[in-house]
């Protein structure tokens, strides 16, 4: 599943259809990825619109049209946008395609666990404004991270890192990337971390959050499925899927298992329960 960084990296793809008309959309209207919507209405009221602007938040992307248009995107897991020239044929699993003068956008998803969103309006839709404060943000402070800890207090950290309520983009691999970092061990309980590990934890947060999207969204039109041409090698996440990969800190053996329903990776050497 794409998570902040990668979604950041798929939104700038599409950035340079911002300013220019809509000339054709081409849709798969059976497509899953259309079950919160219809897809040739959508196909309808863009045709002749120009693309405004586009943000990502969360695990989301939202494009903003002229006419008081706004289109949302979430790219599950196979999710891909890609840009391509202007006579481009579309593909199979090319379900929504934005035919400009220099080129197409394209939304790609060969599974179809993706999903198109449409609201017209002066604002935003309630399905983006309702979107948690970025960890980025202001308003990602020590008090309102101690506060969801302290009602999470039984679950297993891991777990409360991907509730989207409060750590919004935050995914799998960047999880293990912060409790690593935070010398936290998955399985502790949210309530059980220290004032000190809070501030540690929130700290991390923000870090890895910055360095994700300076590594993976601030890099080239291309991003490997893996990463790996992004991300250093002193990342937990370079050595977390290799068997027998080691803690680039400890040099210890890392151990992989299922935790909160994810599989999860850490470093005995420091992160002890």
């Amino acid at each position: 599943m794409p998570e902040l960084a990668e979604v950041e990296f798929y939104r700038k793809r599409w950035s340079v259809g911002h300013g220019a008309k809509v000339l054709e959309v081409e849709v798969h209207p059976r497509s899953r990825i259309f079950r919160d919507t219809q897809a040739q209405p959508i196909a309808r009221h863009l045709r002749g619109s120009f693309l405004r602007n586009s943000s990502a938040a969360a695990k989301q992307m939202l494009f903003q049209f002229s006419n008081q248009q706004w289109l949302g995107l979430h790219l599950g897991m196979t999710g891909e946008l890609r840009t391509e020239a202007s006579e481009y044929i579309v593909q199979k699993h090319d379900h929504f395609v934005l035919r400009q003068t220099k080129q197409c956008l394209v939304f790609t998803d060969p599974r179809m666990f993706g999903r198109i969103q449409y609201h017209h309006g002066k604002v935003a839709p309630e399905w983006w404004s309702s979107i948690a404060p970025a960890v980025l943000s202001d308003q990602f402070t020590a008090a309102a991270l101690a506060n969801f800890l302290k009602r999470r207090a039984r679950s297993p950290i891991k777990a409360v890192l991907l509730m989207q309520e409060q750590f919004p983009g935050i995914g799998n691999w960047m999880a293990d990337e912060i409790l690593w970092r935070a010398a936290i061990h998955p399985r502790r309980h949210a309530g059980s971390l220290s004032s000190q590990e809070q501030q540690t934890l929130r700290r991390e947060c923000r870090q890895v959050c910055r360095l994700a999207l300076r590594n993976i969204a601030g890099q080239g039109d291309y991003l490997p499925p893996d990463l790996n041409v992004h991300i250093p090698d002193t990342w937990l996440f370079k050595h977390r899927w290799r068997d027998g990969g080691r803690c680039p800190k400890s040099g210890v053996n890392l151990v992989r298992e299922e935790i909160g329903g994810r599989t999860t990776c850490w470093s005995p050497a420091r992160q002890s329960i």
